[in-house]
């Protein structure tokens, strides 16, 4: 029997108008229900002193806010922050490991798929479809930009890309620091390319750990399907919980710096000099 290697891209399973929904959205949605529910559970809480999964969910809530303030340095930002670096956590988290399910990747439908008769699965690991990963990178980036204009101002968080205020300083100062700041400004356009380079480096490198690992996976099924795999599930699970954490903590890492206001260190900086 010819052995199946997953498609790079997510199979359609039906339509909703021209709207198609793939295998790895439905592990997707599974995902945020999961996490509803979660949340409605948490909401019903009753009395201080949390018991059983409410301690549970307290416990790692503590967990993620006392990692986050490691980086952030102050509780005010680490509370801003929790919301979406935690959600992103969790999130990614419970999709890779959903992806190894037994059942995810297996079970699925005969159907006609580019003129040929292939076997589509009803349940795919929602990161190995790069238009999840590169949707929640997107959202990641925009986000610190968005967070950092709204606590360092428009022209401080502009100016960290385009050094506005050292363009319009440069006038009065001659040609040499006109010069200068011509040359900051074609460094801010590299600063802008980064920005661009960071939504692709978060996205490829989840969906390319994900979708090897579940390439791997079929592999070893295919040459033997009892023992074999085992190891490299648990595999698996160390690179699922790994690629969440470097995704989250990136991400992090994004908002701490959007939202450090360096314009004002660098007025203060002569007064303190004098």
């Amino acid at each position: 029997m010819e052995m199946m290697i997953p498609p790079a891209a997510a199979e359609p399973i039906f339509h909703i108008g021209y709207l198609p929904v793939t295998n790895a959205m439905v592990n997707g949605w599974i995902a945020v229900v999961f996490f509803i529910i979660v949340a409605f559970v948490a909401s019903r809480r009753k009395g201080l002193v949390p018991k059983g999964v409410h301690n549970v969910i307290e416990a790692m809530v503590e967990f993620m806010m006392t990692e986050i303030k490691k980086v952030t340095g102050d509780s005010e930002r680490a509370k801003k922050f929790l919301p979406i670096v935690g959600t992103i956590f969790v999130f990614i988290l419970f999709s890779n490991w959903l992806g190894l399910l037994p059942g995810t990747g297996s079970i699925g439908v005969w159907a006609m798929h580019k003129g040929e008769l292939e076997l589509i699965p009803l349940l795919r690991p929602a990161a190995s479809d790069l238009n999840l990963t590169l949707a929640i990178a997107l959202f990641a980036v925009t986000a610190s930009h968005v967070i950092g204009l709204l606590t360092v101002g428009s022209m401080s968080h502009i100016s960290k890309f385009v050094n506005i205020r050292g363009i319009l300083r440069s006038i009065s100062k001659g040609p040499i620091a006109i010069v200068v700041a011509l040359i900051e400004f074609c460094v801010g356009i590299l600063e802008i390319i980064s920005e661009i380079a960071k939504v692709l480096s978060l996205s490829l490198r989840l969906f390319g750990n994900i979708f090897a690992g579940e390439v791997l996976l079929t592999v070893m099924l295919g040459i033997l399907a009892y023992a074999l795999p085992i190891p490299f599930m648990f595999l698996e699970l160390l690179v699922g919980a790994i690629q969440a954490t470097v995704f989250a903590m990136l991400t992090l890492a994004y908002l701490t710096v959007a939202t450090d206001d360096h314009g004002h260190e660098e007025e203060t900086a002569p007064a303190h000099a004098t």
